[in-house]
C-alpha cells in the first residue's frame, strides 16, 4: 500500500526529502562522538536475546558479517564469488532481518563482508588465500557492483551505519611487502605499486564511487592493508576523496600472543613479555608498546589533516585464556580511548569458535551441547552472562 494516501502529490516530495535528510544527519551525527560496539561473526543469523543483551551492555553499534549463514548458493548473499550476477534475494531478506533485529535492539549496524567478487575468504575457500581482486583490475568491476547492489538496497535503512567495503584486505600479500614493514618501506613498495591492481586505496576510490551513485549519505568504512594492520595506513599519501569515509584498522598483536595457537606451545608467551613481530624475533610487548604501536594510525590521521574522531578499531581482542588477556584488553582499551577512537571488541557470543568469548572468562567452557549444536546446524544453547573478564570491556563501552 502506497504509505501517504492522503496526502497529495505536491507534498510528497519535500516529505520524502525532508525525511532523507534526517536520515542522513542522524548516521552522520553518530560518529561525531567515540562509539563503542562489538563484533557479531557468527555461522547462524543471531537472536533478538543477543542484539538486546549487547545493548544493555551499553554497546552503542555492532559490526555484523554474514558470509558464514548458511545458503542455497555457493556464497551467501554473492550467489558466487568467482561470478558474481546479482544478489541472492533470499539471503538479502535474511540480511536485512538481521539488520532489522538489531536495530530493534537499539543497535547501528556496520555490514561487514568477508567476500566479495573474486576474493572469496579462506575459510570458505578451502583454507587458501584468495588474491584475485588485487592481481587484475578487471576483477574490481564486479565488487563494485555488488556494493552498488547491495547499497541500493540498504540506503534506506534507517539502522545502517556504514558500509565496511571489505573485512581485512591483503592486496600487500604475495607481493614483495612484508606484514609490518618499516614505513620507509611500506611508501617505497607503494609508490612501485600506485595505479596497479594492488593499489588499495584507489581500488576503495572506485567502490565508494559505485555506492555513491545509488546512496549519498551513508558512511563508508575502509579497513588499512595487510589485514588490516594498524600501521598500515603508513603509506597512504592521503585520505579518499569522499568526506563520509570512516578509517578502520584491527589490533590483535603481538599475534603471537593474543591468538589462540599460543596456548598450544609447550610455554605460551605472555603479556607483558617479548615476542615476535615483524623482523623483530623479541621485541618487548606491555602498556607502553601497546600505546606506541596503537599511535601510528592516529600520526597518520594528522599527517594527512583526517580528524581523528574518522578512526575506527573496528576489531580487537586475545584469547581469552592466554595468559594476562585482561591487562591486555585493559591497556587496549586504555591507549584507544587516549585517542578518543571508536571501538568494536571482537568477539560477542560467537557461535563457532569460544576462544574470545570473555563472558566465558579466563577458564569457562562451552558445554558439549554448544559443540552438538554447531554439527547439527542449529543455534547455540548457551546461557551467558558476564564475568570478570568481560567487565574490563563492560565498564567501557
Amino acid at each position: 500500500m502506497f504509505p501517504f494516501p492522503r496526502l497529495k502529490k505536491a507534498l510528497i516530495l519535500p516529505i520524502l526529502l525532508s525525511s532523507q535528510i534526517a536520515f542522513s544527519a542522524d548516521v552522520g551525527d553518530f560518529w561525531e562522538t567515540p562509539q563503542h560496539g562489538g563484533n557479531v561473526f557468527n555461522r547462524l543469523p543471531a537472536s533478538t536475546e543477543l542484539y538486546s543483551d549487547l545493548s544493555a551492555y551499553n554497546a552503542s553499534w555492532v559490526r555484523i558479517a554474514y558470509d558464514k549463514w548458511p545458503s542455497e548458493s555457493r556464497d551467501f548473499l554473492l550467489g558466487d564469488a568467482d561470478d558474481y550476477q546479482g544478489l541472492v534475494p533470499a539471503d538479502l531478506k535474511t540480511l536485512k532481518g538481521e539488520i532489522q533485529r538489531a536495530g530493534d535492539a537499539g543497535l547501528k549496524v556496520v555490514i561487514s563482508p568477508l567476500s566479495l567478487p573474486a576474493y572469496r575468504w579462506a575459510q570458505n575457500n578451502n583454507g587458501k588465500f584468495d588474491g584475485r581482486l588485487f592481481s587484475d583490475k578487471a576483477n574490481w568491476e564486479k565488487a563494485a557492483a555488488f556494493w552498488k547492489d547491495l547499497a541500493s538496497e540498504l540506503k534506506d535503512s534507517p539502522h545502517v551505519a556504514a558500509y565496511n567495503i571489505i573485512n581485512e584486505p591483503a592486496p600487500e600479500k604475495q607481493s614483495s611487502l612484508k606484514e609490518h614493514a618499516s614505513a620507509s618501506e611500506m611508501k617505497d613498495w607503494y609508490e612501485k605499486v600506485k595505479g596497479s591492481s594492488r593499489d588499495l586505496p584507489a581500488f576503495y576510490e572506485h567502490i565508494v564511487a559505485a555506492i555513491r551513485e545509488v546512496d549519498s549519505n551513508t558512511p563508508i568504512m575502509v579497513d588499512a592493508g595487510w589485514y588490516a594492520a594498524a600501521d598500515s595506513f603508513n603509506y597512504w599519501e592521503k585520505t579518499l576523496s569522499d568526506d563520509k569515509v570512516l578509517y578502520s584498522f584491527h589490533m590483535y598483536e603481538p599475534y603471537e600472543v593474543t591468538s589462540a595457537p599460543n596456548l598450544r606451545r609447550d610455554v605460551p608467551l605472555t603479556y607483558p613479555g617479548n615476542a615476535p613481530f615483524g623482523d623483530n624475533q623479541s621485541m618487548r610487548w606491555d602498556k607502553a608498546q601497546v600505546a606506541e604501536y596503537l599511535n601510528q594510525p592516529v600520526e597518520w590521521a594528522k599527517s594527512v589533516g583526517l580528524p581523528t574522531n574518522k578512526l575506527v578499531a573496528g576489531e580487537f581482542g586475545c584469547a581469552r585464556k592466554v595468559d594476562n588477556c585482561a591487562a591486555y584488553l585493559m591497556d587496549v582499551i586504555a591507549a584507544l580511548d587516549a585517542n578518543q577512537l571508536h571501538w568494536a571488541f571482537y568477539s560477542f557470543r560467537e557461535d563457532a569458535w569460544d576462544a574470545m568469548n570473555y563472558e566465558l572468562g579466563t577458564k569457562g567452557n562451552v558445554g558439549w551441547k554448544y559443540w552438538q549444536a554447531m554439527e547439527e546446524g542449529k543455534p547455540d544453547p548457551t546461557k551467558y552472562s558476564s564475568s570478570g573478564l568481560f567487565s574490563i570491556i563492560q565498564q567501557k563501552l
